[in-house]
């Protein structure tokens, strides 16, 4: 090769990688993720170590972007954004999917968990599979869960110690059939609210209350406008991520066992930051003064809850579902 069509032929290569770099990769796309918690939220954290895992283990041929503070907007609304494909994946609490998935509802039940290392043996092995793989005859692909700690009772008015103490009071609930229920239930008036318009009904007095674990109760700032917090922690129900059909189809299989892994990594990854959080937020509300009610009889919350139980749950299918969490030990 002479030294003029050498110097041609590396021209042309270097034309060549300069028009393929700014071509997007055979088969690339962004994904998108809502997630309703703002952005140092475990849970927006863990979504951000999954897209990294992603994009890492594709070459940059996929990438993730995570939309979180309700950009994309509330639970109720994402979710069905996502069954329909307008949102690639969501990070959503069981509670609200649970009226399409019904296994998934059964883990949003009150008093169903006697632990977190309870939950844990159950989400991690078998049964967690099984629920995860029920989606997909729901509308949805469900690659893992993640911790959302112990939710409770708290309130602006008094501090709650029996039944009769909830009895007219108004608590926010998630926009769930089953929440409702429970709060019918434990004798206070249910109001279903989104997640972002808890605060301004705390301060305009729509609600009295709400029920939610330490973090949210602390990192929205409602421990301020509602100062009685009573560990009922009466349910468990975790977080679950979801994906379209849509988008889970145009993944070949090699790249959707890269983000099932991805996913089930960024569930560790999750956990322990879950921990530290909470442990600060339990300390945050406590340096505030407020009335924090641990002991009081459980007992009556949770016979109350036969009824929910009946009129949930049912499917045979579902009741042997129930039986099979109680008995993991």
């Amino acid at each position: 090769m002479s030294f003029i069509s050498r110097a041609n032929f590396c021209k042309a290569v270097a034309v060549c990688v300069a028009v393929l770099a700014g071509l997007p990769l055979a088969g690339a796309r962004e994904f998108r993720v809502a997630d309703t918690q703002s952005e140092d939220y475990p849970t927006v954290r863990a979504l951000m170590f999954m897209a990294r895992l992603v994009e890492e283990r594709t070459g940059g041929r996929h990438h993730i972007r995570v939309f979180h503070s309700r950009q994309l907007g509330e639970e109720k609304d994402t979710i069905e954004q996502t069954r329909v494909g307008a949102i690639d994946l969501n990070r959503t609490n069981v509670a609200p999917i649970g009226s399409l998935i019904p296994a998934a509802n059964v883990l949003a039940l009150p008093f169903l968990f006697r632990s977190f290392d309870h939950l844990h043996k159950v989400l991690d092995h078998e049964i967690g599979e099984e629920v995860l793989a029920s989606s997909q005859r729901h509308g949805f692909v469900s690659l893992t869960f993640y911790d959302s700690g112990a939710r409770s009772i708290y309130n602006s008015v008094r501090p709650v110690r029996t039944l009769a103490d909830m009895k007219g009071l108004r608590i926010r609930v998630q926009q769930s059939e089953l929440m409702v229920e429970m709060i019918k239930a434990l004798g206070a008036e249910p109001i279903e609210l989104p997640y972002g318009q808890v605060s301004p009904g705390l301060s305009t007095s729509l609600v009295d209350g709400a029920e939610n674990n330490w973090p949210s109760y602390v990192t929205t700032g409602h421990y301020k406008l509602a100062p009685y917090y009573t560990l009922t922690e009466h349910t468990m129900s975790p977080e679950l991520l979801v994906m379209s059909p849509r988008a889970w189809e145009s993944l070949s299989a090699e790249d959707q066992e890269i983000f099932r892994d991805a996913a089930r990594k960024s569930s560790a990854f999750m956990r322990d930051l879950w921990s530290g959080l909470e442990e600060r937020s339990r300390q945050q509300a406590r340096a505030a003064g407020n009335t924090i009610i641990a002991d009081f009889d459980r007992k009556p919350f949770e016979h109350a809850m036969s009824a929910i139980y009946e009129k949930t749950v049912s499917d045979p299918g579902l009741r042997q579902l129930i039986e099979r969490i109680r008995k993991v030990q």
